[in-house]
């Protein structure tokens, strides 16, 4: 994947400042870490008169299929037909707008201490790009570009020059010019229209790539004739993003034909004074989730089996509902921290009554577990190779048997969500799987059909409408029969 960038210059302005522009040494040849591969910065030629950088970059193919599947999220579009032979390595994409956005910030955003008044105006620019995914043929990259000041060449790329009977591909070859325009507004340009022209991203499109694009869009977007369609393919057609976009643009026109601010025209509601809460960590929700649910069964006597440090069995103890609460976990450190996080050694002795912190492992039946009101099993079965979930199934369900059960897992389909999770990763290094619904959903009833419970379903966390929430929760209470068998027993 691989593009130019080409000026012209002066024994008094040097074409060798577009160095300093870029921020990188015409002498050096410089390499940087991308998330799916190597970039590189070299110039094939950099003199007074004339001065080419080029962007190469390396895509590690097998990095991009195990980083995600599919469209979207680290996979090519072709992904589904060839993992690791596509066209991703070689056609300039959103992996190539990403590399450009990281290698050349500084110049994205017009920023030179050395040639400040050199960034500031326009230069003569040559930039080619070899090959460029083009969904919408030659005559969309003209009316993509062109509206922008820039005089296109665009070359078709026929799919085999000894067949020229087969027609062109998709792939064309472009060379854009022109000196009108700054090196940041044609950096600019290419961040955001390249992606555009693929009609595809390798990353999911989260709310901030309407920050992104506005960013980029500044000072062109708002009266490009194809604004709609630009915003749409950036957002990779998520209407509702898309809308937010269009809004905000909309916002940008009206301002800037009214020579004011848009604050001044978004006022409809006045700036909130207060300090925008922080979003309530999802360990949190989660145990908010857990003790209403508790609550709600009446239980007073509560398992939380696979205690870990703590955290559940300590606000268990805060409410006196529950009259005995017991932390069972297999790690006798995870045990230890959970006892001085409880203070157990300074309590009182009222207090130490009601609990109780004992090592057990949930692959075996245990005796002192049965007899009570409820158990926890709070984002516990994903630690378990799924061989092994027979044997906590019956040590929990088939002899413990408390009347109500409460399992927490990730929803594996919320993962997209996690800008910081890399694409096809677990959530947590020790997760032997995660489920999406579907799967959860279907072991949760084959269990409760098993051993005679009933089991409902509730989300944790935001319910999103694409992928659902970040922890599901199966509820699980014992059928009316079995409990008055059990109550006999």
């Amino acid at each position: 994947m691989f593009l130019t960038i080409t000026t012209t210059g002066t024994p008094e302005r040097p074409a060798t400042d577009l160095g300093f522009l870029l921020h990188k040494h015409p002498e050096k040849a410089q390499r940087f870490s991308t998330s799916y591969g190597t970039a590189h910065v070299l110039y094939p030629e950099a003199d007074d008169q004339r001065c080419t950088a080029a962007l190469l970059l390396e895509v590690d193919a097998v990095a991009l299929v195990r980083r995600g599947k599919g469209k979207g999220r680290g996979g090519a579009p072709d992904a589904a037909l060839a993992q690791y032979v596509n066209d991703r390595p070689y056609a300039a994409s959103s992996l190539l707008a990403v590399a450009l956005s990281a290698v050349f910030s500084s110049a994205m955003r017009g920023v030179c201490n050395a040639r400040p008044e050199r960034a500031a105006e326009p230069l003569p620019l040559r930039i080619e790009v070899p090959s460029l995914p083009a969904r919408g043929g030659p005559e969309l990259v003209r009316g993509l570009f062109e509206p922008l000041g820039w005089a296109v060449t665009v070359e078709p790329v026929p799919l085999d020059v000894q067949f020229p009977e087969w027609g062109d591909s998709r792939y064309v070859r472009l060379v854009l010019e022109s000196r009108a325009l700054t090196l940041a507004e044609a950096l600019r340009h290419l961040y955001v229209l390249l992606p555009v022209l693929d009609d595809a991203k390798h990353y999911w499109v989260a709310s901030d790539e309407v920050d992104k694009l506005l960013r980029a869009g500044e000072g062109w977007l708002p009266d490009h004739p194809e604004q709609k369609l630009i915003t749409s393919r950036y957002l990779s057609r998520r209407w509702s993003l898309t809308r937010e976009a269009m809004e905000r643009l909309e916002l940008v026109r009206l301002a800037e034909a009214d020579d004011s601010e848009v604050e001044d025209i978004d006022n409809a509601v006045e700036a909130e004074t207060e300090a925008e809460e922080k979003p309530t960590p999802l360990a949190v929700q989660r145990r908010d989730v857990i003790l209403a649910a508790l609550r709600a069964s009446g239980a007073a006597r509560v398992l939380d089996l696979g205690c870990g440090q703590g955290q559940l069995v300590q606000a268990l103890l805060k409410d006196p509902a529950f009259t005995e609460i017991v932390g069972v976990d297999v790690s006798m450190r995870a045990l230890t921290i959970a006892g001085r996080r409880l203070k157990l050694d300074r309590m009182g002795e009222r207090q130490a009554s009601r609990v109780k912190l004992f090592q057990s492992s949930l692959a075996y039946t245990d005796n002192r577990l049965k007899g009570y009101d409820a158990a926890v099993l709070s984002e516990v079965v994903e630690h378990l190779d799924l061989p092994r979930l027979p044997a906590l199934e019956y040590a929990v369900f088939g002899a413990a048997r408390p009347r109500t059960v409460l399992v927490t897992t990730p929803n594996v389909e919320y993962n997209v969500r996690w800008e910081s999770l890399p694409a096809g990763h677990v959530r947590h290094g020790d997760h032997r799987f995660e489920w999406t619904r579907e799967e959860f959903r279907s072991w949760a009833r084959a269990v409760a059909e098993r051993h005679g419970y009933d089991v409902e379903f509730v989300p944790v966390g935001l319910d999103d409408p694409e992928v659902g929430p970040p922890t599901q929760m199966a509820v699980f209470v014992m059928n009316v029969t079995e409990e008055k068998e059990a109550k006999a027993a």
